[in-house]
């Protein structure tokens, strides 16, 4: 008899317990719904906050309707200003008004302003046309509009002169410098490429616009002489002087021991 009443207050015990369980969620959600939700608001899916309904907004606890001015939208944000203006119109002083367009532009990518047609470029609140000289061609790039001139041409005060090409050079077609260069062998004089005059014992170098001499030879009065080796002595490096061998020392012409 003793052993069944303990089992039925075991019983007893873990009915209560689960009938606790059970009522716990509808204790949360009523300590959840007891927040006070002002007018023109809901509760969050989720804990105990409330958030303001589709087209109104918090001030000072409550939600008030958000003023949105003539072609504009909402953007329904909860930061900032809540309301953008249509494409084709642009803020100005918290209204929406239409972008002037002018004759050869036209509306860009944001809709709130406006950029120049190809071939025009914008000067105050206007599209002018570019004016491209003979010879020459627009041009439009990140850095803004213009012109450039024609292959054999180069900008001279605002117009597209011909390069004049001498003879023994070519054209390097480039924006700039003089527009030509001599060919190897020769080097500019006077607007002209005059042939490089290379001495015996000499060669071209690797540009082709200056002699050097050999190795054993070196540079004077514009001729290639013999390096003169003293005793003792080697050609350096480069070929075109001399440096004394270990452990002599150079003393003017010669080289002697320490």
């Amino acid at each position: 008899m003793i052993k069944l009443r303990r089992l039925g207050i075991t019983s007893i015990q873990s009915l209560t317990l689960l009938a606790l369980l059970a009522v716990a969620p509808v204790l949360v959600f009523a300590r959840d719904v007891s927040v006070e939700i002002p007018a023109n608001a809901h509760a969050k899916s989720y804990g105990s906050r409330w958030e303001c309904d589709r087209g109104y907004r918090v001030v000072d606890g409550a939600c008030v309707a958000i003023t949105i001015p003539a072609n504009a939208y909402p953007t329904n944000k909860s930061y900032g200003r809540v309301w953008e203006c249509v494409h084709g119109y642009r803020e100005v002083d918290e209204v929406c008004v239409s972008v002037t367009v002018p004759q050869n532009a036209y509306l860009d990518f944001s809709g709130n302003g406006w950029k120049c047609g190809r071939g025009y470029q914008a000067v105050d609140k206007a599209c002018l046309a570019v004016k491209v000289p003979a010879n020459g061609y627009f041009v439009e790039s990140s850095y803004g509009v213009g012109w450039e001139c024609d292959r054999g041409y180069r900008a001279d005060n605002g117009v597209c002169t011909a390069i004049i090409v001498p003879d023994n050079a070519y054209p390097t077609y480039t924006s700039y410098g003089q527009g030509w260069e001599c060919v190897r062998g020769y080097r500019e004089v006077d607007e002209a490429c005059a042939a490089i005059k290379v001495p015996s014992n000499a060669y071209l170098n690797s540009y082709g616009d200056r002699w050097e001499c050999k190795r054993g030879y070196q540079a004077k009065d514009e001729a290639c002489v013999a390096v003169m080796v003293p005793d003792n002595a080697h050609l350096d490096y480069s070929g075109n002087d001399w440096n004394c061998n270990q452990p002599y020392l150079k003393k003017k012409d010669s080289c002697v021991l320490p």
